[in-house]
């Protein structure tokens, strides 16, 4: 899998997700099996450059090359200073959010709102494309099948953006009006594959071994990209892709990986967001890894009431140790 002259190790990418794909998180999922990370979608508007969210956002510190940094604004111009902006933080790769369907980024005409604008469509492409040339940094695009399921319009703006430079496209089988409702369907992100030369990575649903293999089957994508399914499970990545290159089922990981992994994540974490805020975003994170673990619950209603770092992870830590012990004494007697 190649985009521009970045070539990855294999065909199982993390989706960019707000809140969610932040540095600690892109480099678990790396460290798991994931071939490629694109970070959180960072707003193109210069006056919230300097703000702490969008700082955070923009810190690649000890992240591999290369680094893809996806950007949203409904501005040509703005676009392709954010773009030149965030080649000057490290960024190697720039994506375009096309597709996010929140109504915060919708109203404002960006997103998957564009798709409705497809001359406005082709100045931010045309814009970002001659503003990252310079500095031979491939552009990508992230969309949807379309507006809603009858201005499925998918197929014009991946000719489009092929026209214009555009050196790969994520396609999620979903439109903007579906949100995420509903099943996706990859039988448009099929066609946009049979009809364009570039690179095609297929996002949607994508939440087993087994579906990535049927995905990339029916549509003859180069790539999966995986979202939400790797909330809580980052070790996903690994599991795909060993199935996608040997038709093999990855073991499961452990209750004590889990607990390691989790403990990991949480000390990156921590460091990352400082003690106030760390403790808080965190607690999303550990219901994420809990939901489908017996009992879980029990230890996401403790975690949400404690407001200090080094005790969450003591809380978590408790947790998982008693549950191994409890598990080991069940094997006694089951033995």
């Amino acid at each position: 899998m190649q985009i521009g002259q970045w070539t990855f190790p294999n065909q199982v990418f993390v989706a960019p997700m707000a809140g969610v794909t932040d540095r600690p998180f892109r480099q678990l999922c790396k460290r798991l099996g994931a071939g490629h990370a694109v970070s959180e979608m960072a707003a193109s508007n210069p006056a919230l450059w300097d703000s702490v969210k969008t700082s955070r956002r923009l810190d690649h510190t000890g992240e591999i090359d290369p680094i893809t940094v996806q950007i949203a604004g409904a501005d040509p111009d703005t676009m392709a200073q954010a773009a030149v902006y965030n080649i000057g933080k490290g960024a190697r790769i720039i994506d375009i959010n096309m597709g996010c369907p929140a109504k915060k980024v919708c109203k404002v005409a960006a997103g998957s709102a564009l798709l409705q604008h497809e001359d406005l469509v082709a100045r931010i492409l045309e814009s970002v494309v001659k503003a990252c040339s310079p500095h031979n940094v491939p552009v990508t695009l992230k969309t949807r099948t379309g507006w809603d399921r009858h201005n499925r319009n998918a197929l014009r703006i991946a000719k489009l953006a092929e026209s214009l430079g555009i050196a790969a496209l994520t396609l999620h089988g979903r439109t903007r009006a579906d949100r995420y409702e509903g099943e996706a369907e990859y039988d448009t992100i099929a066609a946009v594959k049979a009809e364009t030369c570039m690179p095609v990575i297929a996002n949607g649903d994508i939440d087993s071994p087994e579906k990535a293999r049927m995905v990339l089957d029916h549509t003859g994508a180069d790539a999966v990209m995986i979202g939400r399914a790797a909330m809580g499970r980052p070790w996903i990545f690994r599991e795909v892709d060993h199935y996608l290159r040997t038709g093999q089922t990855h073991p499961p990981p452990t209750l004590s990986e889990i607990r390691d992994l989790l403990l990991h994540h949480l000390q990156d974490h921590y460091q990352f967001y400082g003690e106030y805020t760390g403790v808080r975003t965190a607690r999303k994170h550990i219901g994420w890894y809990l939901q489908n673990i017996p009992h879980g619950d029990t230890l996401t209603a403790r975690i949400n009431v404690i407001d200090d770092t080094a005790e969450q992870a003591r809380e978590v830590q408790r947790w998982f140790d008693e549950a191994l012990d409890r598990d080991h004494a069940g094997s006694r007697l089951a033995a």
